[in-house]
């Protein structure tokens, strides 16, 4: 057993969606940091080329930015296009973009509801089937590619917030997950998920400005995750450690599930 190979994604061509914010640039940064060759897409152009810019000054990997609007049918394909334009196979993607919408039950609106689930887990699957050339090129037994969906423990729990079509859209994506893992198991292509708890992000910031400390004192381990708790879980699903684990769902939460609070 090589343990300096064990955890190594040097050299790998990574796709992050929602790259620029969040956990998303918390997992791009990782991939970056540990000598990959990382992709970020997401809709806002001056973001992805600004945070792609800063992550390959840091190296010691590369960051590319390709934006895309990943709401649309017609732009997960041209993402996927302009990836083949560049790239003859596709080691890891990260489906991370996501939204949120909280509203009563009695006002929850429809639009917002089709909004949530289109880009939370309808899109997820768009994107990933029209990636499948990429992560079909190379796969092997000994180097399988890797799909990781970036879900919610609101996907396995009902949350306190009125949050409907979010817990519902990642509780779905939990599932699509097991679902694909059973059918590309054969191409050589492990799928899994991370059902993260709170982290700094773009939609947990007004509630962590709110709430921060109610929320640390109902987590067992007492404070928020960090970019390290969140790139290290997928690193190691990317990796030769994580390569006989497919159709999981790993929660990362600091303990939220199983509190007895």
């Amino acid at each position: 057993m090589d343990i300096n190979q064990l955890f190594d994604v040097k050299d790998k061509v990574v796709l992050v969606t929602g790259g620029g914010r969040g956990i998303g640039l918390m997992i791009a940064t990782g991939f970056v940091s540990a000598g990959a060759k990382v992709y970020i897409s997401s809709r806002t152009a001056t973001v992805c080329d600004k945070v792609a810019e800063e992550l390959t000054s840091q190296g010691p990997g590369q960051c590319i930015s390709i934006p895309a609007d990943l709401s649309s049918l017609e732009e997960c394909r041209r993402l996927a296009q302009e990836l083949s334009k560049r790239e003859d196979h596709l080691d890891v993607i990260v489906n991370n973009s996501g939204t949120n919408y909280n509203e009563s039950v009695e006002d929850y609106p429809d639009d917002a509801f089709q909004k949530v689930l289109n880009l939370n887990l309808t899109r997820i699957f768009s994107l990933s089937q029209a990636c499948l050339p990429l992560l079909k090129s190379k796969a092997s037994a000994d180097a399988p590619s890797r799909i990781i969906n970036i879900g919610s423990i609101d996907g396995l729990r009902a949350p306190p917030q009125t949050t409907f079509a979010y817990s519902a859209s990642k509780s779905g994506l939990h599932h699509l997950t097991r679902h694909l893992a059973s059918v590309l198991a054969d191409d050589h292509i492990l799928c899994n998920t991370i059902a993260p708890g709170a982290f700094r992000s773009k939609m947990m910031k007004a509630t962590l400005d709110a709430f921060e400390e109610v929320i640390k004192s109902k987590i067992p381990v007492g404070r928020i995750g960090t970019p390290e708790d969140i790139a290290g879980t997928v690193l190691f699903l990317s990796s030769r450690a994580g390569q006989y684990v497919t159709g999981a769902t790993i929660v990362v939460d600091g303990g939220v599930l199983v509190s007895k609070l």
